[in-house]
């Protein structure tokens, strides 16, 4: 697989993973069913997923070549690209169907 094909990919996981939190109400997208799951463990599965997501990134990078040192200035903008690859998800989930209905 080329490089810009590695890129869309990871761009699409990174898509699916940062909405994946909003669109489920299992604890850790596995556990039990909440009716309503706290803001708290979205936040959290958000954290996780961008940790994985990152990692994949990392993963993709080896793959092709030679991993580059990256500074907290790059891991800061990825943080950032991830939460506003969420905003469908959260858009949906507070702002259009609102905060209890199911």
């Amino acid at each position: 697989m080329n490089q810009s094909a590695l890129v869309w990919l990871l761009l699409a996981l990174m898509l699916l993973a940062a909405n994946l939190p909003y669109l489920s109400n299992r604890i850790l997208l596995v556990g039990p069913y909440l009716k309503d799951k706290p803001f708290a463990w979205r936040a959290l599965e958000l954290c996780l997923l961008a940790a994985l997501s990152l990692s994949a990134g990392m993963l993709f990078e080896s793959h092709v070549g030679q991993r580059h040192p990256q500074r907290w200035e790059f891991y800061a903008a990825a943080l950032c690209l991830f939460v506003t690859l969420g905003f469908p998800g959260f858009v949906w989930r507070y702002l259009r169907r609102g905060r209890h209905e199911d």
